[in-house]
């Protein structure tokens, strides 16, 4: 008769939260076990040789770090470094050999890119709009770590009622049109609330508002940060973290079935043994809402439609930073912060609208970071000698439900960088051992197979409020954390807990704090 291994925690799910989770249980003396689909630990926080031969080590799926608290690093002992970048962000005008550069460290010449662009009126608002942030920032950010709290209470931290007024209670479409004359300032300002989330700036749900104020609270500045060595330094940090405090760590293992009892019966990936189980006391998942559910047997909760992600991931690796039509702009520093490409708001508008139609938009909006350029030690010394530079370009507005092929998406891509660049972007793509160009495209398809993320939604599902509507229940410590199922034994550790989202461990903190909370308590 086979046996039945018993854990305190099982965590179903190795990404970045659930070894979080399992990090900071294991510490506190408890005995987890994580199991994880996939041969490697990291989830979506991965990096990889992803071009056969070339020693360009890429972060595969997400790529910066805003929103991992500090308090998380320091509490777990990582050795995770992560660099700060110069510049903000380039905005090519389209049609013209001009662009946008925000300059953190030099106001003056910022102030000059705002006139030569035609948007001198901008840039004092977009200064006044800078300090709104700040003051969000310190309002929301140092709670995050916290168990959560109300509406009301939310508003009285803020203690102003024009910002609750202009970023929680209206669409954040019609403040940027309120506050700034220029489409293309209205652009640059508006990318963070749909970064990953298909909406119209204009949404009555507020999915936009939601989305952009988790992109400008991180690290208290809003600041996305380089992870030295890419995405996957941190996460093998996190499972060093792990096993060193105990936790045990088993890839390879596929989910099949959990139970509201406790139970949780898996199955090793290449087929070598049967089902085997696991008991135990809780069960943290690090899947999304929609898998869990179908690990229980259960119908869906009661999200609104099924999950959809809208984003379209490619990565290059090229001879040499584009040349752009901008004269004055050095291409190491528009390719040192963000490079938003046809990202006008009145493009980002009518993307929406094409692609809510079901049409891939043209031009599709994105936006590119490269890494190489703040953090080299992803690339051999060969091919930083030769210049090489990756580029990763997150495109918006691709939703799921297009069914857009990958090789369709990549074009998309492909003509979008085109029509602000000064040559094309294929003539510059190095090519791999096999004479191969190297360049990868992740679809929300390849997202849904490759990491069972459904709809290839990045955030798990839609991203909710960092505070809870006052009538909420809130009297198990698995409610205060964000965290709590229909199932007192089962928590959600992953992106799609209260606070999850982006790579955060937000999630598994809470799932861990929960669990603490519960044995404290109990």
């Amino acid at each position: 008769m086979q046996s039945v291994e018993d854990f305190d925690v099982v965590v179903i799910g190795g990404g970045h939260n659930g070894l979080v989770a399992a990090a900071y249980l294991a510490q506190a003396g408890r005995s987890v076990c994580v199991l994880e689909r996939l041969d490697e630990l990291g989830g979506a926080a991965v990096s990889s040789y992803a071009f056969e031969g070339m020693e360009a080590k890429l972060s595969r799926y997400s790529y910066l770090v805003s929103l991992l608290p500090g308090r998380i690093i320091d509490e777990l002992g990582l050795d995770v470094e992560l660099l700060r970048r110069r510049y903000s962000s380039y905005t090519p005008l389209p049609g013209t050999d001009r662009g946008l550069l925000i300059d953190n460290d030099d106001p003056e010449a910022t102030r000059a890119s705002f006139t030569a662009v035609g948007a001198q009126s901008d840039a004092a608002a977009f200064d006044s709009f800078s300090r709104d942030l700040a003051r969000l920032a310190a309002a929301f950010w140092p709670g995050l770590t916290d168990p959560l709290i109300t509406r009301s209470e939310a508003k009285r931290m803020l203690g102003d009622e024009s910002l609750w007024q202009a970023y929680i209670q209206r669409p954040l479409g019609e403040v940027i049109r309120e506050r700034f004359d220029s489409d293309i300032v209205r652009g640059v300002v508006a990318t963070d609330a749909l970064i990953g989330t298909f909406a119209s700036l204009d949404d009555p749900g507020l999915a936009q508002n939601i989305c952009f104020l988790y992109h400008v609270i991180g690290g208290g500045t809003g600041d996305w940060d380089v992870p030295v060595g890419g995405m996957g330094a941190v996460t093998g940090e996190l499972a060093r973290a792990a096993r060193t405090a105990g936790a045990m760590l088993r890839t390879g293992t596929e989910v099949v079935s959990v139970t509201a009892e406790g139970e949780v019966r898996y199955r090793a990936v290449d087929g070598e043994r049967g089902i085997q189980t696991l008991r135990a006391r809780r069960i943290l998942a690090n899947v999304a809402p929609a898998v869990l559910d179908r690990l229980l047997g259960e119908q869906p909760g009661d999200l609104p439609g099924a999950p959809e992600g809208a984003q379209v991931k490619v990565n290059l690796l090229l001879s040499r930073l584009p040349r752009l039509r901008d004269p004055e702009i050095a291409p190491e520093a528009a390719f040192g912060g963000t490079f938003h490409i046809n990202e006008l708001a009145s493009q980002l508008e009518h993307a929406h609208g094409a692609a809510s139609a079901g049409r891939t938009p043209q031009p599709l909006p994105a936006e590119i970071y490269c890494h190489s350029l703040t953090d080299p030690s992803i690339l051999s010394p060969e091919l930083r000698e030769q210049g090489a530079h990756t580029l990763t370009v997150f495109g918006l507005h691709a939703p799921h439900r297009l069914g857009a092929s990958a090789a369709d998406l990549e074009r998309a891509v492909l003509d979008s960088l085109d029509s602000v660049l000064a040559e094309p972007i294929e003539s510059l793509l190095l090519t791999d051992a096999h004479d191969r160009p190297c360049i990868e495209t992740k679809t929300t398809a390849d997202l849904e197979a490759a990491l069972g993320l459904p709809g290839g939604h990045i955030f798990h599902g839609p991203l909710s409020w960092p505070f809870v509507d006052d009538d909420a229940p809130l009297t198990t410590p698995a409610e205060r954390w964000g965290v709590a199922t229909r199932h007192p034994r089962i928590l959600v550790c992953g992106s799609g807990s209260r606070r999850g989202g982006a790579v955060s461990g937000l999630g598994g903190h809470s799932a861990a704090m929960a669990v603490l909370e519960d044995d404290l308590d109990g």
